[in-house]
């Protein structure tokens, strides 16, 4: 075989035994490489629901009414849009699902921040939700959020609010039914993650 056939050859056989150890790696580990929920601190001012679906919703209010109900955090704030797509307000009907499912006096202690129709970030669901935070003088927060978007959500938020030295921020990460382990068993949860790893890729790179 002539010497460049030989190289190249070699070279394919190469990237193809890296590519197969990437595989493996990712299969093994890739579902960690998006988690990256913070210890429970003891005490904070408020949770932070960021919005997601409707599963991935149900279960980041149900983690930040638990933080409630432990004591660990004072108030939640949940992220809302501003109406439905049938051009109906928010507030009132979450109100009333925290009030049927958790109580009305737990349901007392959430807040509501509206955001425009607009905010299809995390980037940009800091940026509306940080005038409710101020307006409330929190300094202190844990962000609650699904499981695999937890390193990502830690990463922007933590940028976006280092210029106030005063706010302290943790990630708080819930099972989400949308992200099943091992991921590349499960279609939903395949997606899931090459688009979130793909979201992590470019926040790293600084986009």
């Amino acid at each position: 075989m002539p010497l460049p056939a030989r190289l190249l050859f070699r070279l394919l056989r190469w990237l193809l035994a890296a590519a197969f150890v990437i595989i493996v790696c990712l299969t093994r580990w890739g579902g960690r490489l998006l988690i990256a929920s913070d210890p429970t601190p003891q005490h904070v001012d408020a949770a932070i629901v960021l919005q997601g679906s409707i599963a991935a919703e149900r279960v980041r209010i149900a983690g930040a009414m638990n933080l409630l109900e432990r004591g660990i955090a004072d108030r939640a704030l949940l992220s809302v849009p501003k109406e439905s797509y049938w051009g109906q307000s928010i507030p009132p009907v979450a109100r009333s699902y925290l009030e049927r499912n958790y109580g009305s006096d737990m349901a007392a202690r959430v807040d509501f921040c509206e955001t425009g129709g607009d905010v299809n970030s995390t980037a940009q669901e800091v940026q509306a939700v940080s005038p409710c935070i101020r307006e409330h003088r929190w300094q202190s927060l844990v962000i609650v959020t699904s499981d695999y978007h937890t390193r990502r959500a830690g990463m922007i938020w933590r940028s976006m609010t280092r210029h106030d030295p005063r706010i302290q921020v943790w990630i708080e990460g819930v099972a989400d039914p949308e992200f099943q382990q091992p991921f590349w068993r499960h279609r939903q949860s395949a997606k899931t993650w090459l688009m979130e790893a793909c979201k992590l890729v470019w926040t790293v790179l600084g986009g």
